[in-house]
């Protein structure tokens, strides 16, 4: 599992690529996805996901969508146009910062590469 200071300055883009590529999820879908995705790796808290869902709502990114699963609500989140050019913007910034990283750390080996 990675630190909470990597996941702190990667969630919005984590949020905003998943959104981009699957629609309209409920937070509890982003989480398992993410684990999914992550092979475990990045398992995202409740304390963590829905503030910056309402921060990314708040700024116009995202809307949301309230639906009734049987006796559940269930609030479906769902990128604006804004929210698209900002995903693509964040992906692109965040594909530059690990290139960047790469080289400032000297093309670090991971434990796994030997």
């Amino acid at each position: 599992m990675y630190s909470k200071e990597l996941l702190k300055g990667t969630l919005r883009t984590i949020i905003l690529n998943l959104l981009s590529e699957n629609g309209k999820m409920y937070g509890y879908e982003i989480t398992q996805k993410v684990k999914e995705l992550s092979e475990g790796k990045i398992q995202l808290t409740e304390g963590a996901l829905y503030p910056t869902l309402h921060k990314l709502e708040a700024e116009g990114f995202l809307t949301t969508e309230t639906m009734n699963i049987g006796k559940r609500v269930r609030k479906y989140y769902t990128l604006t146009e804004l929210g698209s050019e900002k995903s693509s913007s964040k992906i692109k910034e965040f594909s530059d910062f690990v290139a960047t990283m790469q080289v400032v750390l000297g093309g670090f080996k991971t434990s796994d590469s030997k």
